[in-house]
Order: structure tokens, then C-alpha cells, then sequence
């Protein structure tokens, strides 16, 4: 079997391909015209998100047996066709789950207690402490929408913390011991804290918006770690500036290019406010980017494939 990395991911991963018998080839500069050209020759493809693998890709890909995608998200891939054509797509939400749980625990943390804005401070020379008197966790209600891998790994975090944890996801069943699953509307009554854990889908896309915002009981604060285009930026603006949301950690922005690997040209306006914000706290895109899960992400793609055609 002929594999063609596009991407560049933890050694392991063509190392124990290679030990089943399959034979490796990389290409991580070519144009995706110039792929399209010769992925023919190919039984499998893995691929982070240098580009879309879209129909036009996929019919050149005429031997095409498997796509391992090193990443949670599928979004990049056209999943539909990929499948009509016999495909086999295996992503790996399992291998970088417990880094974006993590992540998420140490943005709320961070945004409760102003520790991003007193490290500036006190960098400046600035010593306010009753400025940057913080909120505890203990109490609250932690909401978590979408209770797949990412969800369930942050709720796990949660366990250490005197908290109510609730979860709401369009699939019935899902709650476990870590988190009780309710409706919407207790879900919009009760929660302190809205951590987003969903894919990208026509259902997520623009979720986070002005009638989203208004419908929750309480001001709250907003983490996502999941995908930027789930957030319509403009309202979170406005919640912040109403003091609706009270604060807000993203690891993904809206503006994010579909590759997620470049940040966008433009800098709206919104993205302006976000900067300067003292209750808001940016990374780029990191929440499951860690020295661990790029191990495990890389493992998870071999033993699928493994699994499937070994």
C-alpha cells in the first residue's frame, strides 16, 4: 500500500507504517494542483489541514483506500463523497482530547482570576491587587455544549472542582458520571460557564450569536476550544461589552483560514476589540497542540488503519 504524507506529523507514524509493508512517500510543498496530478498512484493520504480535499481532489484520487486525518475535526474532507466512493476516514479526536480539555480548564482559570491581565500589569510595574481580585469556580455551573471527546475530557478535568457540571448535545444518552445531560432550557437557566466542544456543521456554524447570547438567565463566561466559525465575533463583542459574557478564552477565531494552519489577513474591527479586551484571552489554534498529543494523535491514525486493513 502506497501512502503520500502531506503533512508533517510525529515520526512514529510513517515509521510503523512501514513496518506494516507500506511503502511512505512525503510531499509537503507541492501545490494542491500539482498533488491532484499524481495522487492516482495512491492507496492513502494523511493530512492535517494543509488544504480541502474536496470532489475535484477526491475523482483524481481513483485508488484511493484510506484518509488519515491527524486532527479531531473532519471539516476539511468531503465526507459524503468520500464515503459514496468505499473511502475509509480515519481522524483521531482521541489522541489530542485530553490536551483541549486541559487547555480549556486553564483558560476559564486564567480569565476567572485576571491572571492575564495582572501579568501585564505587574510586567509594566503595576501593583493592583483589588483590581485584579478574582471569581472561584466553586459553586458555579459549568455548561459544556457538545459531550463527545473533547466535552468528556474537559468534564473529567472538572472532577477536582466543587462544580455543577451539565451538558446539552443533539444526541440523546450522552451524559455520564462526569456530566448530567439536560435540556436546553436548563441548560440556558443554570450555566455560569459555556465551554463549546462541537465540530464544525451547518447546525454549529454561527451558533454563538446575539439570540444565543440573550436567551442564557445569567452573565456568562465563554470558552471555545472547538471551531472559530461557531462564534459570530460581532456579538461576542456586544455580549462582552453589555456584560453579558463575561469574559471570554478562544483558542479559535472566525477568521481562522479553512486550512487552520495561517491566521486571516484582514483584522476586523471585532478582532480589534478582542486584542485590546481585558477579560479576553487569545492562543492560536494550540488547545490540543501539545508534546503529548502529537504522540498520541500520530498512534491513533496508525492503529485505525491498522485495524482496518492489517
Amino acid at each position: 500500500m502506497k501512502v503520500l504524507h502531506l503533512d508533517t506529523n510525529h515520526p512514529l507514524l510513517i515509521e510503523q507504517f512501514a513496518d506494516l509493508g507500506f511503502e511512505n512517500h512525503e510531499d509537503y510543498h507541492s501545490s494542491k494542483d500539482e498533488v491532484e496530478q499524481k495522487i492516482a498512484a495512491y492507496d492513502g493520504i494523511v493530512i492535517r489541514s494543509r488544504f480541502t480535499i474536496d470532489r475535484k481532489f477526491l475523482d483524481r484520487a481513483t485508488n484511493l483506500k484510506f484518509i488519515g486525518r491527524v486532527g479531531a475535526g473532519l471539516e476539511n474532507i468531503d465526507t459524503a463523497y468520500a464515503k459514496e466512493k468505499g473511502i475509509f476516514l480515519a481522524s483521531a479526536p482521541e489522541g489530542n482530547r485530553n490536551a483541549v480539555g486541559e487547555h480549556a480548564l486553564g483558560m476559564l482559570l486564567s480569565l476567572m482570576n485576571n491572571m492575564n491581565k495582572a501579568n501585564r500589569q505587574v510586567k509594566k510595574g503595576k501593583w493592583d491587587r483589588e483590581g485584579n481580585r478574582g471569581v472561584e469556580l466553586e459553586g458555579k455551573t459549568v455548561g459544556i455544549i457538545g459531550y463527545g471527546n473533547m466535552g468528556k475530557a474537559f468534564a473529567k478535568k472538572l472532577q477536582g472542582f466543587d462544580v455543577e457540571v451539565i451538558c446539552y448535545d443533539i444526541v440523546g444518552g450522552v451524559g455520564d458520571e462526569n456530566a448530567r445531560q439536560v435540556g436546553i432550557m436548563e441548560f440556558q437557566q443554570k450555566a455560569d460557564v459555556i465551554s463549546l466542544h462541537v465540530p464544525q456543521t451547518d447546525l454549529t456554524q454561527g451558533m454563538v450569536n446575539k439570540d444565543f447570547i440573550e436567551a442564557f438567565h445569567k452573565p456568562f463566561w465563554l470558552i471555545n476550544t472547538a471551531r472559530g466559525k461557531c462564534v459570530i465575533t460581532t456579538d461576542l463583542v456586544e455580549g462582552l461589552k453589555s456584560e453579558k459574557v463575561l469574559g471570554a478564552g478562544l483558542d479559535v477565531l472566525e477568521y481562522e483560514k479553512k486550512s487552520f494552519e495561517n491566521m486571516f489577513v484582514q483584522k476586523p474591527k471585532a478582532f480589534k476589540y478582542l486584542r485590546k479586551a481585558k477579560n479576553v484571552l487569545l492562543t492560536p489554534h494550540v488547545a490540543g497542540w501539545t508534546v503529548e498529543s502529537k504522540i498520541k494523535l500520530a498512534q491513533t491514525i496508525v492503529d485505525k488503519v491498522k485495524d482496518r486493513f492489517c
